[in-house]
């Protein structure tokens, strides 16, 4: 793996990007359908191993949101990146906090403005689970579970094969959109070509750590922001069949965590078992009884805030691709939570799953006694229509439903001498869903744009148009707050082990990301 500067020492002054010649999509803006398809194809192909250099130089910079000083190197470089392609950028700061990178490109004469997220922060990491270091970019031939081996970053002008994959934290969760924005500025600014719109980059580095400033930076830049017609999320995978697909909306999150209680210590099991409280046991029962075998919660009211589907977003899930079947043999499955229905309806439903549960030890560190206390470590995913404190209201209800006395804090001994059955509850907040209508003028013209891309680049009509997408991004703060629509623009392979150990990027979804990227910016003016 070369170092960072002798990565950069390789650039070539113009890098040759990927674009799609979209029939009949730029009839309205010639200079635009010559300049944003042909020539940019013609980039790509002269210079996808710089592409796939420079995209490794990025990944090489640490960026954990909590890491301040790491983050803020990556920030720079980015900023400077961006500059280097004719944006105008800069960072914005709060003390403490990971900057938000902020550019600009305003194109003459637009009569619309598009505002582009991206997250540049990742998940934390634990080199010890990965083949190789993390933030030393490793290629492959293939992905390791099918076979690819490791080989040398290509030099200049040598070939690159599409299957190859780029392995690093971030390389799709989430710099792969950066990498592919990158290349698309640039030649656009040695051609001479200018997008239709004008641009507004947002580029947010706490993401991954919940977005927890994101407010407070959009109002620092609300006077800037004030006039985008429509959000484009470039985050998030391809749809599991492999196609490319837009999402019009995310599941909110929030954590919550139960605790039940015995004695005030641990006790002995073979003096104390068959008479202490067994707090396993207790708490098992607990959580089975907030959900059903078939994966149905039971929690009273779970189902009942949940905002319908609009005719366009039921013909879009209805006209999905199947995948469970194939799913479920990737993943060894017999059977799924809600069977039968699919993937794609049950993630528009609120979730209750166990995030892990703690009840002293197992395996060469188990201990013959009875623990006084067992946790539980709930994962909730909201939909459109449900709120967090509701949700989190129902759980506790049904917990003390069940012959519980709900705290917020340990007991003390008079609780305990007083109540036969404890659970302390904490957590909640999180983050809300969101949704943006596919009638939509706006998100109608990105999908006529998305699709002539998909069509290019697949085959006709292998553009997937879902209604939600099962992660949860901070899209709420851009459609409920700031009230306005918000498409999600995935273009990560589904199997690129987002926030886990050897997370990759395939080379032909970045050739993908290219193409498209090129297609939303030069959108003709005349369509909005």
């Amino acid at each position: 793996m070369k170092t960072q500067p002798e990565i950069r020492r390789i650039r070539t002054s113009g890098l040759k990007i990927a674009g799609l010649v979209v029939a009949g999509l730029f009839a309205a803006h010639p200079a635009a359908a010559q300049s944003g398809a042909d020539v940019a194809r013609a980039y790509r192909e002269a210079h996808e191993a710089e592409i796939v250099r420079d995209f490794a130089e990025l990944l090489t910079y640490p960026n954990r949101a909590r890491d301040l000083e790491d983050v803020t190197r990556a920030a720079e470089y980015i900023r400077d990146e961006l500059r280097a392609v004719g944006v105008t950028s800069e960072l914005l700061r709060i003390d403490g906090v990971a900057p938000l990178v902020y550019g600009e490109l305003r194109v003459p004469d637009a009569e619309r403005t598009l505002g582009i997220y991206v997250h540049y922060d990742g998940q934390p990491v634990d080199p010890s689970n990965w083949t190789h270091p993390p933030f030393e970019p490793t290629l492959y031939t293939a992905s390791m579970e099918s076979g690819g081996t490791p080989r040398p970053m290509p030099e200049p002008g040598d070939p690159v094969d599409p299957e190859w994959r780029l392995y690093a934290r971030s390389a799709g969760d989430d710099k792969a959109p950066i990498a592919a924005i990158l290349p698309v500025l640039r030649a656009f600014r040695e051609e001479g070509v200018q997008p239709t719109s004008n641009l507004v980059f947002f580029f947010d580095g706490e993401e991954e750590a919940g977005s927890r400033h994101l407010g407070q930076y959009m109002e620092m830049a609300a006077d800037r922001i004030a006039d985008i017609d429509v959000w484009l999320f470039f985050d998030g995978p391809a749809h599991q069949s492999g196609r490319p697909q837009l999402t019009f909306g995310v599941r909110g999150s929030m954590g919550m965590e139960v605790t039940v209680y015995g004695a005030t210590r641990n006790l002995h099991s073979g003096h104390y078992g068959n008479w202490t409280p067994d707090t396993g046991n207790i708490l098992a029962r607990l959580l089975a009884s907030m959900k059903d075998e078939t994966g149905r919660v039971l929690v009273e009211g779970w189902y009942d805030t949940v905002e319908p589907l609009g005719p366009e977003e039921r013909a879009a899930l209805e006209a999905m691709p199947p995948v469970d079947e194939a799913l479920k043999r990737e993943l060894g499955l017999v059977w799924t939570e809600g069977e039968p229905e699919t993937l794609s309806e049950r993630i528009l439903l609120p979730a209750l799953n166990i995030r892990g549960i703690t009840s002293g030890n197992t395996g060469a560190l188990a201990r013959n006694i009875i623990p006084n206390t067992a946790v539980a470590a709930l994962g909730i995913r909201l939909v459109k229509g449900n709120e967090a404190d509701h949700l989190r209201r129902l759980i506790v209800e049904h917990i003390e439903g069940q012959g519980f006395h709900v705290v917020s804090e340990d007991p003390d001994m008079e609780a305990r001498l007083r109540y036969p059955r404890i659970a302390k509850v904490t957590g909640g907040g999180g983050s809300p869903a969101a949704r943006t209508g596919m009638d939509n003028p706006f998100v109608q013209e990105i999908i006529t744009a998305a699709s002539a891309a998909a069509d290019r680049a697949f085959e006709p009509g292998a553009l997937v148009l879902a209604p939600g997408l099962g992660g949860t991004l901070p899209l709420y703060l851009f459609t409920d707050v700031a009230g306005k629509p918000a498409v999600n623009v995935p273009v990560a392979n589904h199997d690129n082990n987002q926030h886990a150990p050897d997370e990759n990027l395939r080379i032909a979804n970045l050739w993908y990301a290219i193409d498209l990227y090129a297609a939303l910016l030069t959108i003709p003016i005349t369509v909005f």
